[in-house]
């Protein structure tokens, strides 16, 4: 690592920072100690990680970064937009050595480097251990980030905190669970027995080909929920539900998906029913996606290289269909107690392609001020994403947003609340 080798690894520091919620001016302060580390954005030509290069600028102009990829001319551009402390490596995932060279005196490594589904290994996690570089990623897969947490003991010895899955969904979605939980546990009044997690997004959200090949893949994936405690698997994109995402979204139908959230929050926060629904727009995707799951074989699905090649097929209809539909992301977190008390959280923002970046960008600066131990970490996990430190995380994360609300009733967040009189509503 960079001359801040042990940064904030071997001694904790401050929790404390300055923020400022005006997202014209959202400077953060960073301890003395990291506030010039040097981050590597994995990925940084593709629209995950630019849009995560470009937050990390706008929030710590002082941070040092250097954009990853294998396209030199992606890469001149996504630093020609960042300016000054900003660098290009030129860097093969795939490869170790080309990975340790990039790692090399680097504080910080953020992986976006996806899509994760249908991989075997986890290289970049693995380099950072030996390299004893600090690590985060945006993982969507459930078993690339469970064989990433695996790793949680080297972790520990090489004395390198480590976050997994700290995108936006999941990632801000499984702190938002995390403080829902909190909350409802906090108050005594009834234990949190059902936790659901819907998430919307129109066309591609501006993501680009990366997101469509996550989606298709984890077509192939059966999915994984909890009902009472008891593992079920269901099948893809079924199960749909016309959910109310409220100003600004609206309602939404959306489907069953196999997200690493799911058994992390049924594992760490102890909810014995969890699961995950995902839509997009315009209507005719989501037949799509159906019937893809019923016309072409999981194996199919699976196959990465096949799916590249359907991605390759369907990429202009879907970027000339995102220049239309826009590129509007909600989240909705809903978690219902024992005595009857349902309380809601709800994220929604005009543009994904922005909102991600500084979604993940919260997730490294948390990691820079000390909030995360040594360890492998969810973002679910008090050792991964401090209580304290959520509250920040979170208003970080929100910058831009329309609507974002935590621990609220559902019929208080929803479009068209009806009073009845005397404050009721349905």
């Amino acid at each position: 690592m960079a001359g801040g080798a042990s940064l904030h690894l071997k001694s904790r520091v401050p929790m404390a920072s300055s923020f400022s919620t005006d997202i014209q001016n959202p400077k953060v302060q960073l301890p003395e100690k990291t506030r010039k580390s040097r981050i590597l954005v994995l990925g940084g030509t593709g629209r995950v990680g630019g849009s995560t290069a470009i937050a990390l600028s706008k929030l710590c102009p002082e941070l040092r970064l250097v954009i990853g990829g294998r396209n030199r001319e992606k890469g001149a551009a996504v630093v020609d937009t960042i300016g000054g402390n900003s660098e290009f490596s030129e860097v093969d995932i795939d490869n170790p050595k080309s990975l340790e060279a990039a790692l090399s005196g680097v504080d910080l490594v953020v992986h976006t480097a996806g899509p994760f589904q249908q991989t075997e290994k986890c290289p970049v996690l693995e380099v950072a251990l030996k390299t004893k570089t600090a690590y985060v990623d945006v993982c969507d897969d459930t078993n690339h980030a469970f064989r990433a947490k695996s790793f949680n003991d080297k972790a520990v010895a090489a004395n390198i905190p480590a976050i997994i899955s700290g995108g936006i969904y999941p990632g801000v979605s499984n702190v938002m669970a995390a403080e829902l939980v909190r909350a409802a546990r906090s108050e005594s009044k009834g234990e949190p027995e059902r936790l659901r997690f819907f998430y919307y997004t129109a066309g591609t959200g501006g993501a680009g080909p990366t997101i469509l090949a996550t989606s298709f893949l984890l077509l192939g994936e059966e999915v994984v929920a909890y009902n009472k405690g008891e593992k079920i698997k269901l099948k893809p994109y079924s199960g749909m539900l016309n959910i109310d995402f409220g100003r600004g979204i609206g309602k939404r139908d959306v489907y069953l998906l196999n997200l690493p959230e799911v058994r992390s929050a049924h594992e760490f926060l102890g909810i014995p029913t969890v699961s995950a629904r995902f839509g997009t727009a315009p209507f005719f995707w989501n037949w799509g996606m159906e019937a893809m799951t019923s016309l072409l074989p999981p194996e199919f699905l699976r196959d990465r290289s096949k799916v590249q090649e359907l991605v390759r097929m369907f990429d202009p209809v879907v970027r000339a269909v995102d220049g239309i539909a826009g590129e509007r992301v909600s989240m909705r977190v809903d978690l219902e107690c024992t005595n009857g008390r349902n309380t809601v959280g709800i994220f929604s923002h005009r543009r994904l392609s922005v909102s991600v970046g500084f979604s993940t960008a919260a997730f490294v600066l948390a990691v820079l001020e000390g909030s995360t131990q040594p360890g492998v970490w969810f973002p679910e996990e008090p050792e991964g994403i401090a209580i304290e430190a959520r509250e920040v995380l979170l208003k970080r994360a929100a910058q831009g947003t329309i609507n974002f609300v935590m621990n609220k009733p559902a019929w208080m967040v929803e479009t068209n609340p009806k009073e009845l009189g005397l404050g009721i509503y349905v």
